[in-house]
């Protein structure tokens, strides 16, 4: 029975070792966000020609670019922005993706854009556009996931950002 367990244990270990299984990076309790939180939503008006022009820059930088709709006054905006922040996770983000913050205002300025890329010009912000390296968007589905980003755990926003790299 012994040498059965044994045998079965084996198998199991190569089989997970043969496996290419992308295991991702779990932050530490010292990982914390720090305060005060960013504000890096700037007012400034953008044309759908400079978002093309940054997605193009950041493809030939070999990353990835990632669109996110925001607003200073948004606590969720602010706590996704802090979150990229915390240094284990900005390490992670500047080496593989460029980030753009798009402010909205009050949903006055930039919402146009969205509809640029398919994404309808709602409320309910951060919105979060990733683009893959044939400058497709990668999550049209679910670029609404982080409006609720003050109840989610900071592992969470992390292994959004690795599991959207492509």
């Amino acid at each position: 029975m012994e040498k059965d367990i044994l045998s079965i244990f084996r198998l199991t270990l190569i089989a997970l070792m043969t496996l290419n299984i992308q295991s991702q990076i779990i932050l530490s309790k010292d990982d914390e966000l720090n305060l005060p939180l960013p504000k890096p939503y700037d007012g400034k008006v953008l044309s759908f020609e400079e978002t093309e022009q940054f997605l193009d820059s950041s493809l030939a930088e070999n990353k990835q670019p990632i669109l996110i709709f925001g607003a200073n006054w948004c606590p969720d905006c602010r706590i996704f922005s802090g979150t990229i922040e915390i240094p284990k996770i900005k390490e992670y983000v500047d080496k593989h993706y460029n980030l753009l913050y798009v402010d909205v205002k009050r949903y006055e300025i930039n919402m146009d854009l969205m509809e640029n890329y398919g994404i309808p010009a709602e409320e309910g912000i951060p919105r979060v556009l990733v683009f893959n390296h044939n400058k497709e968007l990668i999550n049209n589905t679910t670029t609404a996931e982080w409006r609720t980003a003050r109840e989610r755990s900071r592992q969470d926003i992390f292994n959004f950002f690795q599991t959207m790299e492509r």
